[in-house]
């Protein structure tokens, strides 16, 4: 079997627990033809580039898998008919990166950033 990596944008208009829903129904659709999710993350609702289908966010979505290309070619095409699904990747890779992709790192790091230079609260004595 090979490895993937999938990424994939759905409607905006969908809730946190419907978007996390898609990559556990796009999991089975897989693990049904052979193949299993090595791992997942959801990257949140996020503003893109450009319009598509009217719609100015989308939720993301980072599927790794092992699977054998007859059970990619079924959900990409399921992919491609459902309807709260807009775009969807899939890139072949020798092997998976070990850890949080670069997204995740990226957004602990801002994080991490933010609460580093947040302020004490102001209290009135200080003046």
């Amino acid at each position: 079997m090979a490895l993937y990596e999938h990424v994939f944008i759905s409607r905006q208009d969908l809730s946190n627990a419907q978007a996390e829903g898609l990559i556990e129904h796009f999991g089975s659709v897989l693990a049904d033809n052979g193949g299993k999710v090595v791992d997942s993350e959801y990257w949140g609702l996020k503003t893109m580039a450009y319009k598509i289908n009217k719609n100015r966010k989308g939720h993301y979505a980072f599927v790794k898998s092992d699977s054998p290309s007859p059970a990619v070619q079924e959900m990409e095409r399921l992919m491609r008919l459902h309807d709260d699904v807009m775009r969807v990747m899939t890139i072949k890779v020798d092997e998976h990166e070990e850890g949080p992709s670069a997204v995740v790192q990226a957004r602990a790091a801002k994080e991490e950033r933010s609460q580093r230079n947040a302020r004490p609260p102001r209290r009135d004595d200080d003046r």
